[in-house]
């Protein structure tokens, strides 16, 4: 018999690993060719890990909540076959070749050890544990979130592989922790008295943890506002002849397309036409760089049947006329509520829209989605009175409208460039083509 090790494949761009979540088969099971193995999740999407071949399954290489990175083995199936490995084994990488090296200058060894010296003075130190105990990146940043030291850590019993601190073991421990009646002397000391203080919790309050996706959430949205300087502008437009259009077409639209004509996929053509207007807009910002990207991809907020939002992407927008914006947008929508989207179609946005108008709100000040330099806030339609300018002169008339926020990133793009790109965005929905039929 042979093995076929199962490698945790690659979950779409700048995805460099997942947590298991549940595995779906036990040791000895049976496995068919494309049948699910184990359920992962990333810090974009939810998803599966199937087979490419049939066997048994003999070993789990991580267990639930271990973090594996991509490319690692995450399962060891048996197959029918030789008695080899399967060239999916990774293979240890060759021994260095060793070189004779020169002796180093004296003069530069003592400046470097001064060097050295005066930034092991001027950094932080950091802790490091005297155990050779392993915790993963999950638990790590769990016990930083509620201020358990290294220490403190170090006395908690796992439950894991070779006794490694789980989830589920950290969280155990915060919570008879939280439920004592009192701290240490040394606990007190390493609170930072700066953060706002515990709240009570009664027996009639309701404690509600949070998903991990929300965490997830929670986390983008806080390093948003500490990365980019977001500064916002504002329009208000007139969507009356967009309107009455769309109520005129949209009938014939869906009986000749077979999908629905919502508002969303018109917003986005005119985004993408004031993109291309303004193409700086159009980039991301990693460290002091800023790259600009040649395709339009466009970021669409989902609200999720949980509260929760995700953003699947519509791929090369610039390329797509009214009819395939309206079936890609339909398409994701559906299979983001249904929790099927793909990895890749969470990766690579080069831009953001989200319509807050679909639950009411006037209008909302988005947080821009890293690494991209901006997000359109678009409102809800309303009828409000407005002066209308005629020939003739003024009169007052009801008209419909809507308010659109621009948020974006003043180190980038300054105050001229963000309003005039939300002013083009406006002008493109006002100056609709009216003319086109279905």
């Amino acid at each position: 018999m042979g093995k076929y090790l199962l490698k945790l494949p690659k979950m779409g761009e700048s995805v460099a690993e997942a947590t298991l979540t549940t595995w779906l088969k036990d040791v000895g099971d049976s496995i068919a060719i494309d049948e699910s193995i184990v359920e992962v999740a990333t810090d974009k999407v939810d998803s599966d890990v199937p087979s490419e071949v049939e066997g048994i399954l003999i070993e789990k290489k991580f267990q639930v909540n271990e973090i594996a990175q991509v490319g690692d083995v995450i399962a060891v199936i048996e197959i029918a076959g030789e008695d080899e490995v399967s060239e999916e084994e990774v293979l240890p990488d060759p021994l260095p070749e060793i070189k004779e090296t020169p002796k180093p200058d004296p003069i530069a060894v003592i400046e470097a050890a001064v060097s050295s010296a005066q930034t092991t003075v001027q950094a932080p130190a950091t802790p490091v544990s005297s155990s050779n105990r392993f915790y993963s990146p999950l638990v790590k940043n769990i016990a930083k979130e509620e201020g358990i030291s290294l220490e403190e850590l170090e006395t908690i019993q796992g439950t894991g592989d070779k006794g490694r601190v789980t989830k589920k073991d950290i969280l155990g421990y915060i919570d008879k922790r939280t439920a004592a009646p009192g701290q240490s002397e040394i606990q007190e000391k390493q609170i930072d008295h700066t953060e706002p203080a515990p709240v009570s919790i009664s027996g009639q309050d309701q404690q509600i943890e949070m998903t991990r996706m929300g965490k997830m959430i929670s986390d983008h949205m806080v390093n948003s506002r500490k990365i980019s300087a977001h500064v916002q502008s504002f329009v208000e437009v007139d969507v009356t002849d967009l309107w009455d259009w769309r109520e005129r077409v949209k009938g014939k639209f869906q009986k000749r397309e077979q999908e629905k004509l919502t508002f969303t996929p018109i917003f986005i053509a005119a985004v993408v036409q004031a993109l291309k207007e303004f193409p700086l807009l159009n980039s991301s910002v990693v460290e002091n760089t800023i790259i600009q990207k040649k395709g339009i991809n466009i970021g669409m907020a989902t609200a999720l049947g949980d509260g929760n939002l995700i953003v699947p992407v519509i791929k090369n927008t610039d390329h797509l006329n009214l009819v395939g914006l309206a079936r890609a947008v339909n398409d994701l929508s559906i299979r983001a509520r249904e929790n099927k989207l793909e990895p890749d179609e969470v990766q690579g946005g080069t831009y953001t829209v989200t319509n807050v108008g679909n639950f009411g709100s006037i209008t909302g000040i988005p947080i821009i989605n890293q690494p991209q330099l901006g997000i359109l806030a678009i409102g809800v339609i309303r009828k409000m009175p407005a002066v209308i300018e005629t020939a003739n002169g003024d009169f007052i008339g009801i008209r419909r409208k809507m308010m659109l926020c621009h948020s974006y990133d003043h180190r980038i793009i300054n105050g001229a460039m963000g309003g005039q790109f939300v002013k083009a965005v406006a002008d493109a929905l006002e100056q609709w083509d009216t003319s086109i039929d279905f």
